[in-house]
């Protein structure tokens, strides 16, 4: 029985080319901690971190058979470097893409309420068309060119309490037959 823990870094190096696994558990029990420690420095984050040093050691025992190594503490924290690089460079390709998923949503979702509101207000008013044509003033002007009622009526020549009548009566027709204008058209 090999005691791994007795091995100098080099003797581990060479051994885990043969693919010895107790090999492998002692350089990840010897190195792990020191790993971590270098990934964090730069990432800050824990989970990052460890999805890091992971990935070194998975691409080491992968690569066993084809890496040459000098020093193997050297080459673990060159391993881990290049590996934070690529996670860094990841990380950022990733938020560009949301940034950019979001973007085409929003966009999307704009263009969807522009339309629908298009659509209601062109029900509007056809339904609006329809008035009797002092009710159909009213409500054009108060509530489709957001003027005052008090203007509105003075510029009809009726009564305030007349305007406010037709457009009462237009309200209610409109609410009414919108629903059914937009279960059709939906």
């Amino acid at each position: 029985m090999i005691a791994y823990t007795e091995l100098k870094d080099s003797e581990l190096a060479a051994m885990l080319r043969d693919g010895d696994d107790g090999v492998y558990k002692e350089i990840y029990n010897r190195y792990w901690d020191k790993l971590y420690y270098i990934a964090h420095r730069i990432l800050k984050s824990q989970e990052a971190t460890e999805e890091v040093v992971q990935d070194v050691f998975v691409l080491l025992w992968k690569k066993r058979l084809t890496l040459v190594i000098q020093s193997l503490p050297v080459y673990l924290a060159a391993m881990v470097r290049y590996e934070v690089y690529r996670y860094v460079a990841r990380d950022k390709k990733d938020r560009l893409n949301e940034e950019a998923y979001q973007t085409t949503l929003t966009d999307y979702a704009s263009f969807d309420t522009d339309l629908e509101n298009k659509l209601l207000l062109e029900i509007v008013e056809t339904l609006s068309n329809q008035l009797p044509e002092k009710c159909r003033l009213v409500f054009q002007y108060v509530k489709l060119q957001d003027r005052a009622l008090s203007d509105v009526a003075e510029e009809l020549d009726i009564s305030q309490k007349t305007a406010e009548a037709h457009l009462t009566k237009a309200l209610k027709v409109i609410r009414s037959n919108v629903g059914n204008s937009m279960h059709l058209l939906f």
